[in-house]
């Protein structure tokens, strides 16, 4: 168990038969960044009826090139009725193609005297118009199961005259903080103390990841009060997590409550930073496994974690594919480096250029130096015992959420 393992070996064991969180309706306006249930198909189509495409004038074709006689207005919304032949109508961005007409010219290419309007030759069927369906058609798929809702997909499900979904419950989170000497913003600090800048960082991070935070609170200093914490963390959540206590210090009791508890799947990383982390299970009120993460307590090993392992595990309780893992860039390095015998996970920001992507080091980047997270783009992935020099590729985890 002492032997450090891959990503590899902690992402399958800390992802091994997880199983989804539970279904449950919701209002369509307070399911943002919740992820389907189930896939949905379109009720209509979507544009409704062929429409213009800008302000204009709309006709049948083989009347363009001719002086047109304006037989009628169409706004946005406002009712048609069918276009002779030999006649044009006005109509506005929106508007629906009266029966008869099948092109629309913009009104910048058309001369019009009174009630007449000189139409330019040569127009194509369809031109400017935006054909019905042409988004979406009536009973085609509109989303999948395991679609985060942002918002261009909210905007779709409007569009559809939809009020309600079904979404994968968020996940009941669990956070914990161990070490006497961690105390919260807002309390003095005594000699040997310092302020707990993880927590708000890893709350923020798991409700971007789509988590319900159920319990946050600290851990006490010793054994009893350890197993007492975690014992109770997994009776209301779908997931406890902590931070710090899991290395080999007299004061670090997580590992071994967890152990008492329930199992230990995988302790200790060949990465940097992040060496000391915790993966394993913990019985839970319904008799299933609860999952647990422990994180190092080093500010940085805690946000690397944080996007390795919790991301994907958040993914995977919801259903959602998109935070399954994150994406990966090719970049150039503007910095050398040389890692020794764990892979490393630099801090970067990454500037797109014509020539490519550029990845640039922050200078710092000891696991405690928690400004080199902020403003930080992706983690560069150096192997172990890889020498880097500038303008050599490597793979970047690039941050995102979705």
């Amino acid at each position: 168990m002492d032997e450090l393992k891959p990503v590899e070996a902690a992402l399958n064991a800390l992802l091994a038969d997880v199983t989804p969180t539970s279904a449950e309706t919701v209002p369509c306006d307070r399911a943002a960044g919740r992820v389907l249930a189930e896939a949905i198909e379109a009720r209509l189509d979507v544009p409704a009826f062929d429409n213009s495409a800008m302000d204009g004038y709309a006709l049948h074709h083989d009347d363009a090139g001719q002086r047109l006689p304006v037989a009628q207005r169409i706004a946005a919304g406002a009712p048609t009725t069918p276009l002779a032949r030999g006649t044009c109508a006005r109509i506005f961005t929106g508007g629906a193609l009266p029966p008869g007409a099948d092109c629309v010219v913009m009104q910048e290419r058309v001369t019009r005297e009174d009630d007449v309007a000189a139409i330019p030759a040569d127009l194509p069927a369809g031109d400017n118009v935006r054909r019905r369906g042409r988004d979406v058609a009536a009973g085609a798929p509109l989303l999948p199961a395991g679609e985060r809702l942002e918002a261009a997909a909210l905007g779709h499900l409007a569009g559809q005259g939809i009020t309600e979904v079904v979404v994968r419950r968020r996940p009941r989170v669990a956070l914990l903080s161990t070490g006497d000497e961690i105390v919260d913003p807002g309390t003095p600090l005594s000699d040997g103390q310092i302020y707990n800048s993880n927590r708000p960082m890893l709350k923020r991070l798991l409700e971007r990841f789509g988590a319900e935070l159920v319990r946050v609170a600290s851990v006490p200093d010793d054994a009893a009060g350890t197993r007492e914490t975690l014992a109770a963390a997994a009776l209301e959540a779908d997931l406890v997590i902590s931070t710090g206590g899991v290395s080999v210090g007299e004061e670090d009791h997580v590992k071994a409550a967890l152990e008492s508890l329930g199992q230990l799947d995988l302790w200790r990383l060949a990465i940097r930073p992040g060496k000391p982390l915790a993966l394993g299970r913990l019985p839970g009120a319904d008799g299933q496994d609860v999952r647990f993460v422990g994180l190092p307590g080093n500010p940085v090993s805690c946000f690397v974690g944080a996007w390795l392992f919790l991301r994907p595990l958040m993914g995977a309780l919801q259903g959602c594919p998109a935070l399954a893992e994150l994406p990966r860039l090719t970049a150039r390095a503007d910095f050398a480096t040389q890692t020794g015998p764990r892979r490393h996970y630099m801090r970067v920001t990454l500037a797109f250029g014509e020539d490519g992507i550029v990845a640039r080091a922050f200078r710092d980047q000891n696991s405690g130096v928690l400004s080199s997270c902020i403003g930080a783009d992706a983690l560069a992935e150096i192997p172990a015992e890889t020498r880097i020099e500038p303008g050599d590729r490597l793979d970047c985890l690039w941050l995102r959420v979705d």
